[in-house]
């Protein structure tokens, strides 16, 4: 058959969506870009936040028409909006052939093929362990020229419950595959022609801590063991991995990272707000002072070190002099990038008990204050790097002007350069920084 998934949300909704690519051509089928060419339709949903939910079920809404032309397509709905409404979505959308959760994704291949014999409805959503280890497989296609980067999960669910967030109910509680499956997958894509291999889970350093709500004690964290392993592979060039929370950072993780020769330095560290009643409220494990002390110690041990966060604003109590926390401590922390969400109540989560008190006009004013910091701290920021020579790892063309190539430091930082022959994707080259954009670097190949 024909498939065509369409994938919301984030970064794990992204490996399930290539995991189930993956898993669909070694049994046969083909996957294509359109729609229109397609036997079956999928939908990998997210609902961490409402517009997410709201675009998918627009998209599968609007497939009825599709349907009508083309009787026999099948059409399901996946991921975390699968999970948490399961049968209403057949309710509400009754083009749609199958709803099927996050702990059974894993089973889609036969679900499809049975649906497809014997044409009926199915909410498939039980929780089940087996999908963590069924989901190894990985889709890469011909010709892309990103073939060189590949995705790990290495955990799924979430312990943490978070007052706004509705992970650990749509996909569970946290679990960790074994460091030999993960090893095993890793050496797998490098010898396939990956070279940056992105580890993955909503809480990532968590990784063998058997779902203890606690972080490990400073001188242990099996994250850090797993990079250790995975820094030994030779042909392997950078590892990254996303998202981890603030207070696993102990000095063992940190030592790991400082020392390694494939981590990059650059961490993706969730904030969420720096007002220490906001985040009590959050049920977020730190203070703002913690969230500082882990940052300096970051920076003593990698002083190159650049970050990313995540951050709310609006959240229900929020006051004035809370957001001005929150503002002052990101300049303080000065990330080169930030994740900046307007606050909306998710059904299913702690915080949607409680009054949506603040206006939607200040969120949305406290937001472009943010990005505007942002904008600013960036530009100025790749000022500084003006005359540095930085490694980057080759990624191609790049996507805004052909005729020049990009890559990426270990920082993260997007470098712009004019190509020479022999250059390659997926390849580590030398460059002296010329210019400075606001979002990006421009240099010449050494």
């Amino acid at each position: 058959m024909k498939i065509h998934i369409k994938t919301y949300g984030c970064q794990m909704n992204e490996r399930d969506s290539e995991a189930l690519a993956g898993m669909l051509t070694a049994a046969g089928h083909t996957m294509v870009d359109a729609e229109e060419e397609a036997d079956v339709l999928l939908f990998n949903t997210c609902s961490v936040r409402e517009q997410a939910e709201r675009k998918a079920i627009g998209k599968i809404g609007y497939m009825k028409k599709l349907k009508a032309k083309n009787p026999d397509l099948v059409i399901g709905a996946l991921g975390c909006m699968a999970q948490r409404l399961g049968n209403e979505l057949l309710n509400e959308l009754p083009h749609l052939d199958f709803v099927l959760g996050t702990g059974q994704l894993h089973t889609l291949v036969p679900l499809i093929e049975s649906i497809r014999a014997d044409r009926h409805q199915v909410a498939s959503i039980a929780e089940s362990v087996d999908v963590l280890t069924g989901m190894g497989s990985h889709y890469r296609p011909s010709g892309d020229s990103s073939g060189f980067k590949a995705q790990i999960a290495i955990t799924r669910g979430c312990n943490r419950f978070c007052s706004y967030c509705i992970v650990p109910y749509v996909r569970g509680r946290e679990i960790s595959r074994e460091p030999e499956d993960v090893i095993a997958e890793a050496r797998m894509l490098v010898a396939d022609g990956a070279r940056e291999i992105m580890l993955l889970g909503q809480n990532v350093a968590a990784y063998g801590w058997g779902g203890n709500i606690n972080p490990p004690p400073s001188g242990v964290s099996p994250f850090a063991d797993l990079l250790e392993e995975l820094d030994r592979i030779p042909e392997l060039l950078r590892i990254r991995f996303t998202s981890p929370y603030p207070t696993y950072f102990n000095d063992r993780l940190i030592g790991v990272i400082a020392s390694s020769r494939t981590v990059c330095h650059n961490i993706h560290l969730p904030l969420q707000s720096g007002s220490d009643r906001i985040l009590r409220a959050m049920n977020r494990q730190y203070t703002a002072d913690g969230y500082r002390q882990v940052v300096r110690a970051i920076r003593s041990a990698i002083p190159d070190v650049t970050f990313s966060t995540d951050v709310i604003v609006g959240f229900p109590g929020e006051t004035e002099e809370d957001f001005l926390l929150t503002r002052d401590l990101m300049n303080e922390v000065g990330y080169d990038n930030s994740f900046i969400f307007k606050y909306s109540p998710r059904p299913g989560a702690k915080s949607a008990q409680v009054a949506d008190s603040v206006p939607q006009e200040v969120k949305e004013k406290r937001n472009a204050i943010l990005l505007d910091d942002l904008k600013t701290r960036v530009a100025a920021s790749l000022r500084t790097q003006v005359g540095s020579v930085q490694e980057i790892l080759v990624e191609g063309t790049s996507p805004r002007n052909p005729e020049r190539w990009c890559g990426r430091t270990g920082t993260n930082r997007m470098v712009h350069f004019l190509p020479e022959s022999g250059v390659k994707p997926g390849t580590l080259r030398q460059v002296r920084i010329t210019r400075a954009g606001s979002v990006s670097l421009f240099g010449e190949l050494l």
